[in-house]
């Protein structure tokens, strides 16, 4: 049974976002053509992505797919931060691959994020991280508009990394 910590489950896949969160929504050209895309999609649902730009993560299979559980860390030794997260939905498809977690107790923020690696009609590979949170740590609470900020840069940061990892394939 799903222990997440937010109502709005799938809001990430089917939008709106819902209000009284913090959104976000970045999207960056990571490559071209359908090897691009394989190697893209490849690297963001067996977790290589996240652990390329320097997160932890343990999860509970080695490849996304609904209800797998993931904590994602980061920092160093002692002001280390995990993340509990749970998948709540997954894409794999011709020109779209990707998936989103949603936060379980014990994670600083309250909600969900996906990270989806899509091929255009004129071969661009495009890389879109998508989210919508609030905080649910005292934490996270005090970081105040410092969160929000880091998440941005996070979602640039997959992205430079997804670019390299493509280009690397």
């Amino acid at each position: 049974m799903s222990t997440l910590t937010y109502p709005e489950v799938g809001a990430t896949r089917l939008g709106p976002l819902p209000d009284g969160y913090n959104h976000l929504h970045h999207r960056a050209e990571v490559g071209r053509g359908r090897a691009a895309f394989e190697a893209a999609g490849a690297a963001v649902t067996e977790w290589r992505m996240h652990r390329a730009a320097g997160a932890g993560v343990n999860a509970s299979a080695p490849r996304a797919a609904d209800g797998v559980t993931v904590d994602v860390s980061a920092g160093l030794g002692p002001l280390r931060i995990t993340a509990p997260c749970e998948i709540v939905w997954t894409a794999y498809e011709r020109d779209r691959t990707g998936f989103a977690y949603g936060t379980r107790p014990g994670h600083p923020e309250r909600g969900e994020e996906c990270f989806v690696v899509e091929l255009a009609d004129d071969g661009t590979v495009w890389f879109t991280v998508m989210a919508f949170s609030r905080p649910a740590s005292w934490y996270a609470r005090l970081a105040g508009p410092l969160v929000p900020m880091a998440q941005r840069w996070y979602a640039r940061r997959l992205g430079n990394v997804l670019r390299r990892t493509v280009s690397a394939a």
